[in-house]
């Protein structure tokens, strides 16, 4: 779904976004540019290989800084800024299951690249700017064997990690599914993955989910041939970054977006750069841990903008 934000004259200039197209009504707002109100991103604007990502539906709050974006805009909210921390929560079935090390090993060495160094270009309102580190600690793993079902909603996600009694508000919870896991509210269909952040035990809790895209290949694999030999771990890779770096410049869905609510790597989704051929003839484009992988170009925010694989 797209829309024209071009302003409009009735009877006096109003300013961009000054109409609710959600309820019809009009509101007439300042013309200055930090008036302006952006599509507010939903956390789920990865998509699949074949559609966006569903939209909020709402308008986010206005954009505080007057001018300012390279095709991104900063709207006041937080961002984690003095690095951010992984959390697996292995959902389902995981026995004999490669991921389990493709995944860590993912998590351990992402923090402290050039890829990730991209996030510093996304600073808050005091020009605090992300630093280029993620810290991941392999004894803190969880295991929930279907607590929840096979089939899980919104809130069942939510609740699988408020079950693990989080406390660090500076962290991402995963939930990594096993293929026979569903996601009713759109797994495969609307979204591969997605992160959001709720208040639980009266803390700013945020948290991601991510299927493993063995369920649809179609729809969530960027190659069924993969690096790591796991085309399902192998894809969860790309999902989980993507999670990551925007779970980081945009934790609570108020900081870093864009005019259609799109976060930093909702913008370059199932983009890849450059590639390599990998000796199975997959494709690859970094290299992490001694680990081949295939990431999702995330985009930056300087010189005008624009998706790549390091800054």
């Amino acid at each position: 779904m797209t829309m024209n934000r071009s302003c409009s004259r009735i009877s006096t200039l109003l300013a961009c976004g000054s109409l609710a197209f959600t309820f019809g009504l009009f509101g007439a707002q300042s013309q200055d540019r930090e008036d302006e109100r952006d599509m507010a991103p939903s956390g789920r604007g990865i998509g699949t290989r074949h559609s966006y990502g569903p939209q909020s539906g709402a308008f986010g709050p206005a954009r505080p800084c007057k001018g300012c974006g390279n095709g991104i805009f900063y709207h006041g909210g937080p961002l984690i800024l003095n690095g951010t921390k992984v959390y697996y929560i292995w959902y389902g079935n995981w026995s004999g299951n490669t991921a389990t090390t493709i995944l860590e090993d993912l998590a351990n060495s992402i923090g402290g690249t050039p890829y990730f160094n991209i996030n510093t270009t996304y600073y808050d309102g005091s020009n605090n700017h992300v630093a280029n580190t993620v810290a991941y600690y392999s004894g803190t793993d969880a295991y929930d064997s279907y607590s929840h079902g096979t089939s899980l909603s919104d809130s069942d996600v939510q609740a699988i990690v408020a079950n693990q009694n989080p406390t660090d508000t500076n962290s991402v919870y995963f939930v990594l599914t096993s293929a026979d896991v569903n996601e009713t509210s759109g797994f495969c269909k609307k979204y591969c993955g997605w992160h959001t952040n709720a208040q639980i035990n009266g803390l700013d809790i945020k948290y991601a989910f991510v299927g493993n895209p063995d369920r649809c290949p179609k729809s969530c694999e960027a190659q069924t041939t993969s690096p790591n030999g796991n085309a399902g771990a192998d894809g969860m890779a790309s999902i989980i970054a993507h999670e990551l770096e925007e779970a980081t410049t945009d934790p609570d869905l108020n900081a870093w977006y864009d005019q259609r609510g799109e976060e930093n790597a909702d913008k370059c989704a199932w983009t890849f750069g450059g590639t390599s051929s990998a000796a199975n003839g997959s494709q690859y484009n970094m290299v992490l841990g001694g680990r081949q992988y295939l990431i999702q170009q995330n985009w930056v925010n300087a010189k005008g903008g624009y998706c790549a694989l390091s800054y």
